[in-house]
């Protein structure tokens, strides 16, 4: 028997004992249902994916009913999943599937590909997973498997160890049982072959693994290389108007929380406020600044002094339009909101019934 074939058939062996099998995603797993799935699973656990996951699939249960959606609708229903991206591209998708391919999610590799947001890797496991074809996948825990397994030296960011990585997946994975195959060697990387504490005494591949001979487990894969964070320091306005409503503006497409709902943003800096006040003929009364609040993206750290203030009656002509609303905290609307957002809408709903 070949390295390759013992490799497939150990990892079948302990998927079919040890492997997860009820996931939501897994008890119907129609295109849809495991496309949305790996769309939100892509730099996200499991553990935090399943309730978004069952939300948005009670509000969207089909494409169709996705891609009738608004953008607010679905950002709502995505809002402290983070990378938005992900569900801007999974609402473009689903209205392209509806207009080119009849609302049927497509089966071929290159139509799948076609769909926004959608790399090898996912279209890989989607039509896999849900379709049982033969298609390798590439996704975080089964770089983590591989590199280990083989001793692979390097980033895999790099395009040379990423080439290396995409031969060694599509070498190790079966023509036939592709989709428990798929299943097993992601459930090998995410809860026993993990990032920090491997449970290699559990691993059906460990007598053989090499990162396990050589005792650098966690040498592999190579982490990225490590930079400092820059820190870029922004004022959110909290404006509250007389009917205890918050002031919310609509973020462009492009850019962090894109198309999401957010307060007015000053650059934090001497004389920010009073030309924000010029500029919209709206004048407000400080109340209190509330404390830093530190917020981590990939490529940099955003640090937000919320500012509480108050506006008149005047504020509300100039500033509600398409992408101004007043927003009342006890509403139900259905907006997207990022998590730092709804955590101070939160305390200014707090701030409100404690003056009460």
């Amino acid at each position: 028997m070949s390295r390759g074939a013992d490799f497939c058939g150990r990892l079948l062996a302990w998927y079919a004992r040890a492997g997860r099998k009820d996931l939501p995603w897994q008890r119907e797993p129609t295109p849809y249902r495991v496309w949305v799935s790996e769309i939100m699973l892509q730099q996200t656990q499991v553990a935090t994916v399943i309730p978004f996951y069952n939300r948005f699939m009670a509000r969207f249960p089909d494409v169709h009913v996705l891609a009738g959606a608004s953008e607010d609708q679905v950002l709502h229903y995505w809002s402290g999943l983070g990378y938005y991206a992900r569900a801007r591209n999974l609402h473009a998708a689903a209205q392209q599937i509806v207009a080119r391919h009849d609302g049927v999610f497509p089966e071929t590799f290159d139509a799948v590909m076609d769909l926004p947001g959608i790399g090898r890797s996912t279209a890989g496991a989607v039509l896999s997973l849900a379709c049982g074809q033969h298609h390798p996948i590439l996704d975080g825990n089964v770089k983590r498997v591989l590199a280990r397994y083989h001793a692979i030296e390097g980033w895999p960011g790099q395009a040379d160890v990423l080439k290396t990585l995409w031969s060694l997946a599509e070498s190790c994975t079966p023509a036939a049982r592709a989709a428990a195959y798929t299943q097993a060697i992601m459930d090998l990387g995410a809860t026993v072959c993990t990032r920090g504490r491997p449970a290699c005494a559990q691993c059906p591949l460990s007598a053989d693994c090499r990162a396990r001979q050589s005792g650098r487990q966690t040498d592999y894969p190579t982490p990225r290389p490590k930079k400092a964070l820059p820190v870029r320091a922004v004022t959110l306005l909290l404006l509250c108007n007389e009917r205890d409503e918050i002031l919310l503006e609509k973020r462009p497409p492009a850019g962090i929380w894109g198309g999401l709902w957010s307060f007015p943003e000053l650059a934090a800096s001497p004389g920010a406020e009073a030309a924000w006040q010029q500029a919209t003929g709206i004048r407000f009364r400080r109340i209190e600044a509330w404390p830093v609040v530190r917020h981590t993206f990939t490529h940099f750290q955003l640090e937000i002094t919320p500012l509480l203030a108050g506006v008149g009656k005047e504020a509300d002509l100039v500033m509600e339009g398409a992408d101004r609303v007043w927003y009342n905290t006890t509403q139900t609307t259905e907006r997207g909101l990022a998590a730092p957002v709804k955590k101070l809408l939160q305390k200014v709903s707090g701030w409100q019934n404690a003056r009460a």
